[in-house]
């Protein structure tokens, strides 16, 4: 089996929303959105999200033709990506499918001449935690409530891009 990695595009709004409702249902607190809210979005909506038409720009892992992972970065001020909406499902977790999403995403962030990427994680989170800190993420003293469950205070982490210091 082959794994691509690759932006989405307006096509592929069934298989964004399929992959990213799933991600919802199997980890409902890693995201800043509930799966209640994202499912009430209209097919408009995801097609506006598929074909980057907002503010977030997703990229998925296929294997053949089915999502089999997520993530996606919003740009923010000062050169800045912020790392949002990543998960494999479960029959990719321990293959390359998460650190190649990551990997893309960080090579957006060079050819766009980003200094940092940032991310929010639980560190109760432990093997999200030690994932990202294999890829060079390092906790910041920032913490702030999950939008989606507030209760939950999750940690900046970042990600220094030296190959445009």
């Amino acid at each position: 089996m082959t794994l691509a990695i690759r932006y989405t595009s307006e096509e592929d709004w069934q298989e964004l929303k399929r992959v990213r409702l799933a991600a919802l249902q199997d980890a409902p607190t890693a995201f800043g959105v509930t799966y209640t809210s994202a499912a009430a979005y209209s097919d408009d909506a995801w097609r506006d999200r598929a074909a980057g038409r907002g503010p977030a720009r997703y990229i998925l892992a296929f294997e053949d033709q089915q999502a089999v992972g997520i993530i996606a970065h919003l740009p923010k001020a000062d050169q800045v990506l912020e790392l949002i909406a990543m998960w494999v499902a479960p029959s990719q977790r321990g293959t390359t499918a998460a650190t190649r999403l990551v990997a893309a995403v960080k090579a957006d962030a060079i050819a766009n001449a980003c200094q940092r990427v940032l991310l929010d994680v639980s560190p109760e989170n432990a093997r999200a935690s030690a994932f990202y800190q294999k890829l060079g993420f390092t906790f910041l003293p920032q913490w702030e409530a999950l939008e989606s469950h507030p209760h939950i205070q999750v940690q900046k982490m970042e990600w220094i891009n030296n190959e445009n210091r």
